[in-house]
């Protein structure tokens, strides 16, 4: 079969390049590969940094590629560099690995198998995806100035796998078998989202995704008699007061231009009915768009927080983790992936986000450290409701395969362009 069509059009009607006709034909010919891969991967899920199941799979997806493979020794982390056929700079393309320790209740043929643990947010896609973009990219090695690295990243639910990748040296890359240098200039992922139909693309310049910080407050007074609360010091009620207090000051101090969320998620106080309790503890999460934003409400959560406190005789101990920074597309790596997603998906199927995501992502390590974008594909079938789709996280989330095509065409685009 020919890979290659002078007269190829997009889905939109226009003239589509030559190059990425052939490379979108060539992506279909492996999604029944990727899609066997992505189920396999769906039914036994794994959580966090150490992933060995899940390595294996990848290892022996791409075990006959021409392929210089790194084990990372702190993670289950897998890095393959391709090398093309003259000299030039390294392309990363990451694909994350790991799952969430939830249920599923999808009713698929191939659910998972492990109690407590889905791959709700499609990060199996991803992998799949990454695999069949190695596969393309390999058989069309003459096309390649410089060299493209494959991230099979763990542990980016919550478990820092791209730091733990970047401090073992992941943009450490050795010089090409001519000797030549081949630094990484750029980084480029894609996420799977339930808000698009399937095989739409978005992204957008700047932020496009949250920052993710965990707060903790814990009150504490003066336990005692719940019908005596005039001998103690009730802290229950000071931390009503605090998160009532803490939402007002994120809609009062904060510009709504440059915006962040607060959500109390867990208010735990007290062991019986009359027990006034010593303490009571806050959790919930921050996130922001702006790391100027992000610095506001930490403060203002502290200030807050100590002041209501201390106007009620209690303390207030302010403790905030700090989770992921602000994932930041580089405004000009975003807008040539919007336009690849065109030329890819078709022009109408490719969007410009209008704001950012309030969810997180460890891709935001990468861009810190080089230019780069992550794009969303979309997986919700045509004719479906996005309104009422089940969102990324549910225990009932779907993804059509039928997107994965996409996915490994604009990887190995994107690494074609940039390597051309």
């Amino acid at each position: 079969m020919s890979r290659s069509s002078s007269d190829a059009t997009d889905p939109a009607g226009s003239e589509q390049d030559p190059q990425i006709a052939s490379v979108s034909e060539h992506a279909g010919e492996y999604l029944d590969r990727a899609t066997a891969m992505r189920r396999r991967l769906h039914e036994w899920p794994e959580i966090g940094n150490h992933l060995p199941r899940t390595r294996e799979q990848v290892l022996a997806e791409i075990d006959d590629l021409p392929l210089d493979v790194t084990l990372h020794e702190s993670t289950s982390g897998v890095t393959a560099l391709l090398e093309g056929s003259r000299p030039g700079p390294t392309i990363l393309l990451r694909g994350d690995m790991d799952a969430l320790p939830m249920p599923e209740d999808t009713g698929l043929d191939f659910a998972s198998q492990v109690d407590g643990c889905m791959h709700a947010c499609g990060h199996d896609t991803h992998t799949a995806m990454l695999a069949g973009a190695a596969r393309v990219l390999s058989e069309r090695r003459d096309e390649i100035t410089g060299r493209v690295m494959f991230m099979f990243q763990p542990g980016e639910e919550g478990h820092h796998g791209a730091k733990h990748m970047l401090d073992e040296g992941l943009l450490d890359v050795p010089a090409m078998h001519d000797g030549t240098p081949s630094p990484v200039t750029g980084a480029f992922a894609i996420h799977m989202t339930s808000a698009l139909p399937t095989g739409w693309v978005s992204t957008r310049p700047g932020a496009v995704m949250a920052s993710a910080d965990v707060l903790r407050v814990t009150v504490t007074g003066q336990g005692g008699h719940a019908s005596e609360p005039y001998r103690a010091v009730d802290p229950v009620p000071v931390a009503c007061e605090i998160v009532t207090a803490l939402n007002s000051m994120v809609t009062r101090s904060i510009d709504p231009f440059d915006p962040a969320v607060l959500t109390v998620t867990r208010l735990v106080a007290g062991t019986t009915n009359n027990v006034i309790p010593e303490t009571a503890m806050i959790e919930g999460t921050i996130r922001a768009v702006s790391e100027r934003t992000r610095a506001k409400v930490h403060d203002g959560l502290r200030r807050v927080a100590e002041g209501i406190a201390a106007a009620h005789g209690c303390g207030a101990e302010v403790t905030i983790d700090f989770g992921y920074p602000v994932t930041t597309n580089d405004d000009r790596f975003a807008d040539f992936s919007l336009g690849l997603g065109r030329e890819v998906a078709g022009h109408d199927a490719a969007v410009e986000l209008p704001n950012p995501v309030m969810g997180a992502e460890d891709f935001s390590y990468l861009l810190n450290e080089v230019p780069g974008a992550m794009v969303f594909l979309g997986g919700t079938p045509h004719d479906a409701n996005l309104a009422k789709a089940a969102p990324n996280h549910s225990n009932r989330v779907f993804f059509e395969e039928a997107a994965m095509t996409t996915g490994i065409a604009l990887y190995s685009a994107v690494a074609l362009r940039q390597l051309a």
